[in-house]
Formats: C-alpha cells, structure tokens, sequence
C-alpha cells in the first residue's frame, strides 16, 4: 500500500512538472519577435556587387525592383558600358552588358515610368552605315512588354540632340524630357532643358528657369513622373558642402521654386550625382569615403587592405537612402 502510494505521488509530480514545462514554452512563444529595423542615413547599395568595380554609376531601376540599369566604366574612363542586373529569389544576380551596349561609349540609363522605354547618352553613329563616333547624343530602347527583348537603339533626333553635347534623359509620365547641355549663348555652364511631349513629337527644348540653372554648372536632373519636383546636381554653389551636391526643386504654379541642398545627410564633402528616385527611395552616386589612418599605423597587409576596401573608399558607387521623410518634411 505504501509503495502504490509512492507511486501515485510520483505520478502526481511528473505531471506538475510537465504542466510548469509547457506553461514556461508558451510563455515564451507567445512573445513577440523583435522587429529588424531599416538601416537609417545613407547607406551601400548591392554592395556584394558594386564593391567589384572601381567606377560606377548612372542608377535606374524597375518600379518593381526587379530589374536595373547601371553604367559601369574602366578606371580612366576610356570605356563606359550599360549594364543589366536583375533580381532572382530576393537577391540580385551578377550583371551583364546590356542587349544595345558594349561597343561605343554609352552611360545614363533612364527607364521610364511604364518600364517599357530606356533612354540613354551615347556618342555611337546615327547612320547605321558609318562606323564614325559622334558627339554625345541622347539615344532610347523600346520595347512592348516587361518581358520583352529591347529594340535597337534609335536617336531622339532633333530638336534635341544638336551638333553639341546632351547628357542625362529623364522622362516624366507624360513623355517631357528633361536632359543638360550647354548653349553657348547663354554664356553659362552646363543647364538643365525641358522639351515636352506634343502630338508624337518633342517640342523645342526650354530651359529650366533661375529656381534650377544659375551661371554656373547644373547637371544629372532626376524628374519625378509627376513633375512634383526635379533632383540635380550643382557645381560648387556658395551654399555646397563640396565639389558637386544635390539639390532639389519644387515645381509650384508653373514655376520651378529656388533649389536647396540636400543637406549634410545626404550630400558630403565629396562628389554627389546622378540622383534616382522610386519607391521613397533616393539612389544616387558618390565618391565619398571614410577610409582612415590608423592610430599607431598599419602593421598587416590584411588591415591596410580591409581599410582601404571599404566600399566608403572614394570610388564611385552607389548610394541609397530612405527619401520619404525628407520629401514630407520639405513639401
């Protein structure tokens, strides 16, 4: 009797312990899992990536995300070539030159609004029977689906592309081109031109006024699709943190309002340029770095070379940044 008695207590503390046990799992469980927050300030993009090449530049990308456009150059700059990478299983694949480049100097891919066409600056022949280079003119890609091979590249024409240079397209929704060039006339530096979109065709192209271009050099202009507001670049302004910052302007009641400086937490006392913006997100170039010396000095090859690996090592790569609150802050 006593040893049945043993028994049952035994019983009875197994299956209170077993209880305690379960209540502590569910407990556990039951709380929350810690939420990863987004990286805040400027921040590498692609950086397994871009950290290969020494310059590279001229960002653009689908508005799903999936599919983006870059322009990667040799370290002097002597080739300049488009590439292509696209997304697979959340993760983004090695690049490769895109369908219409590779030969002749190419750079400043611009997809347009619907994905379907690519502007871009290329100084290739517009006679399809001379092999002769030509200045830099502004040249596009169609194409009907997403799905679907680019055409071969066809020039804009005129009244756009002239006997002179034309760099950096970007195109609104409703097809309003926006690009630089210089007019000597003006007797200023490179300006920012506007040519809108009439009956299918480009109108002659207007230049943007004082809110955007000043005497000096404007360059690399990000168009919103709706014309909200124009992204550019600016060459050592009196209100600059370094040798080219980014600037923004409101387009309010027809009139382009007076450009500010990004600021500090996002300009540097580096080169910025070449800004894009989709999905409150600001793409953009730099060379800035945060390479350093080391109190005491280098004493292995391993820690000199991890310094000056930093994808922050002055070479040009691109940039990203949460844009969402600084456009609400600024509106």
């Amino acid at each position: 009797m006593k040893f049945y008695n043993l028994i049952i207590i035994l019983l009875l503390i197994t299956a209170l312990s077993s209880c305690k046990e379960k209540d502590v799992k569910e407990e556990k469980t039951a709380k929350p899992e810690t939420k990863i927050e987004p990286k805040e300030g400027v921040q590498p993009f692609a950086e397994a990536i871009f950290s290969q090449f020494t310059n590279i530049r001229d960002f653009t990308m689908t508005t799903d995300e999936n599919e983006a456009y870059f322009t990667l150059q040799s370290p002097a700059r002597e080739l300049s070539v488009i590439m292509r990478i696209e997304k697979h299983d959340g993760a983004w694949q090695n690049p490769e030159i895109s369908s219409f480049s590779g030969t002749y100097t190419d750079l400043e891919p611009f997809l347009s609004p619907d994905n379907l066409k690519l502007f871009f600056v290329s100084n290739r022949p517009v006679s399809i029977d001379s092999t002769n280079t030509k200045d830099m003119d502004i040249w596009y890609v169609e194409r009907t689906t997403k799905t679907d091979a680019w055409s071969e590249p066809k020039s804009i024409g005129a009244p756009i592309n002239t006997t002179g240079d034309e760099f950096y397209p970007a195109v609104a929704r409703n097809g309003n081109l926006y690009f630089t060039t210089i007019k000597k006339a003006l007797e200023s530096a490179d300006d920012i031109f506007m040519s809108t979109w009439e009956n299918g065709a480009y109108s002659e192209p207007k230049i943007l006024g004082e809110g955007v271009n000043t005497k000096g050099a404007e360059y690399n202009a990000f168009i919103t699709p709706d014309e909200s507001y124009i992204i550019f670049g600016g060459w050592r302004r009196p209100d600059g943190l370094g040798s080219g910052d980014m600037y923004i302007s409101k387009h309010i009641n027809g009139e382009w309002s007076p450009a500010e400086n990004l600021g500090d937490k996002i300009n540097s006392k580096y080169m910025e340029f070449c800004p894009f913006v989709l999905n409150e997100t600001l793409y953009f170039t730099s060379r800035r770095s945060s390479v350093t010396s080391k109190e005491g000095g280098f004493t292995t090859t391993e820690d000199l070379m991890s310094e000056m690996d930093k994808y922050e090592n002055g070479l040009s790569r691109i940039y990203a940044i949460d844009f969402k609150n600084y456009n609400s802050q600024s509106q």
